[in-house]
């Protein structure tokens, strides 16, 4: 008798699952003409327009109050940089003493050379031979982390790359997800427990590295390019896979939630967490979490 092949065939019943909703108190959201309120006493903010004695939505979003001023952030928008946000970007052209990088904004943004560490952190001013030097130290192509420094009157960003915590990124995943969802925290820079490191940018990219590639503080141009062991590379496509899920229900990014999904998606594979009922059971599982501890 001839073997016959078994073939492994994963079937789930199909359940009622509510949509991930956040609760009314917390989260408010219009669309174009929808009255925000009718109090004067309130500040017109961007994505609002005064009508009369009433203040209205100009975009489709979420209405966010700080003290009197009132603003809706748009759900689906192009990122509109703040200085002090981290990026991560591509480096599209080497200039005269600048590089224009692409941070998913309207314009490119400008990493200036006296804007750069200097190989090693050395600190002097720079010459004409590190001009010279500039597609040695970054070129067309290469991922970099950096900081807005600056935002121009036209609303391009000049970005800095000072702190030796920035610089080029050599080995690992980048994702790219709507910048609003990831919230804005005293640091971006996450080293997780799984083993990879986090860098949550402000323009909606997300990259995850393994934390045995890093390299020591070297002013950030040099890479680790060694091959990258077997189960780090599955903790990253767990981790990515978690963060996608998150970002196609709608719900905050940020170091906490993201653990919270990479534990829940603990007991499925990896490759199980592109199944659409497998994320949207996730998704779930690590909203439940954030509003069990608090979290808004």
């Amino acid at each position: 008798m001839q073997a016959v092949d078994k073939m492994e065939v994963d079937i789930r019943l199909a359940a009622p699952r509510g949509r991930l909703e956040a609760s009314d108190s917390e989260v408010t959201l219009v669309t174009p003409g929808d009255v925000i309120t009718s109090d004067s006493g309130f500040m017109r903010g961007h994505g609002t327009v005064m009508e009369g004695d009433s203040l209205k939505a100009t975009v489709a979003g979420v209405v966010q109050r700080v003290n009197r001023l009132v603003s809706v952030r748009p759900l689906k928008a192009r990122y509109v940089g703040e200085i002090g946000d981290v990026v991560i970007g591509r480096v599209i052209e080497v200039g005269t003493r600048r590089w224009k990088v692409d941070v998913h904004t309207k314009l490119d943004a400008v990493l200036m050379l006296s804007s750069v560490n200097l190989p090693g952190g050395e600190l002097r001013r720079r010459s004409e031979e590190d001009e010279r030097m500039m597609r040695h130290y970054l070129q067309e192509g290469d991922l970099i982390s950096a900081e807005v420094q600056n935002v121009m009157s036209d609303g391009t960003l000049s970005l800095h790359t000072r702190s030796l915590k920035y610089g080029k990124l050599g080995q690992g995943v980048l994702l790219q997800v709507p910048a609003s969802l990831v919230k804005r925290r005293k640091t971006h820079f996450h080293t997780l427990p799984c083993g990879v490191k986090i860098i949550l940018g402000n323009n909606g990219y997300i990259w995850l590295t393994p934390t045995s590639t890093e390299e020591s503080n070297t002013g950030g141009y040099t890479v680790n390019l060694s091959p990258v062991p077997r189960s780090d590379r599955e903790e990253i496509a767990r981790l990515s896979n978690c963060v996608l899920a998150l970002a196609e229900h709608k719900m905050l990014l940020f170091d906490t939630s993201i653990m919270y999904a990479y534990e829940e998606s603990l007991r499925f594979e990896s490759k199980m967490l592109l199944k659409v009922e497998v994320a949207a059971e996730i998704a779930e599982l690590c909203q439940q979490r954030l509003e069990q501890e608090g979290y808004k």
